[in-house]
């Protein structure tokens, strides 16, 4: 089985099929408070970006829906600042890019792209969000012009509209993940975050390059 159809296969179809709750925009939410324990806690810092990611569908509705999605947070970044940016990566998925040094923002503004795209009945192409941190250490180092982060890794929460419930995701470079960061975050973050059981469903968003994010 290629990424392409491990992707479609646990995060589309069969994810969906096996959903255990509802999905809910509103879930998104639940960030607000557990930034503040992964800084707390756990010394991650939140880098200021964060992604929501769907897939197309070929009509000229579905490209309205999107398009209002982009105008109304460019509208919005005139009041809080945070940078929009469309992209489809290379397995032909699309991206809604955020960028905000306010995680309040880039919180708010992910649950209303997700939540219009709900509300026009395209629910169903949406597949996850991704919250993106590292340690305070590398972004210390990053932001005093050290390049990627000490080790090359990031730490993500991942929502999966598929089956309603957040994972941790740790990159390890490209081909692998830090299995134990994750657990490490699963343990800190349960009861605060509903996360998901099925371990499963904890799918690898790698990046292509190391020190990148998934949706670059």
């Amino acid at each position: 089985m290629g990424l392409l159809d491990g992707l479609r296969e646990v995060l589309g179809i069969r994810a969906e099929t096996d959903a255990t709750r509802k999905a809910d925009p509103d879930d998104l939410f639940g960030m607000s408070t557990a930034y503040i324990t992964m800084e707390a806690e756990l010394g991650y810092e939140a880098v200021g970006e964060a992604a929501l990611c769907f897939s197309e569908v070929d009509s000229a509705d579905f490209a309205d829906t999107v398009e209002e999605v982009h105008e109304i947070l460019e509208v919005g970044a005139e009041e809080t600042g945070t940078e929009t940016e469309a992209h489809t990566d290379d397995y032909g998925y699309s991206w809604v890019i955020l960028r905000d040094d306010d995680f309040e923002d880039l919180v708010t503004s992910l649950n209303f792209a997700a939540d219009t795209l709900m509300e026009r009945g395209y629910g169903s192409r949406l597949l996850a969000a991704l919250f993106a941190f590292e340690k305070g250490d590398a972004s210390t180092a990053r932001r005093s012009g050290g390049g990627e982060t000490a080790d090359g890794q990031y730490a993500y929460w991942v929502y999966s509209f598929r089956r309603g419930a957040y994972y941790p995701l740790v990159p390890k470079g490209t081909n692998d993940r830090d299995s134990s960061a994750e657990f490490k975050l699963e343990s800190n973050l349960d009861g605060e975050l509903d996360i998901e059981e099925n371990k499963e469903y904890w799918y690898a968003l790698l990046p292509n390059t190391r020190g990148r994010h998934p949706w670059e």
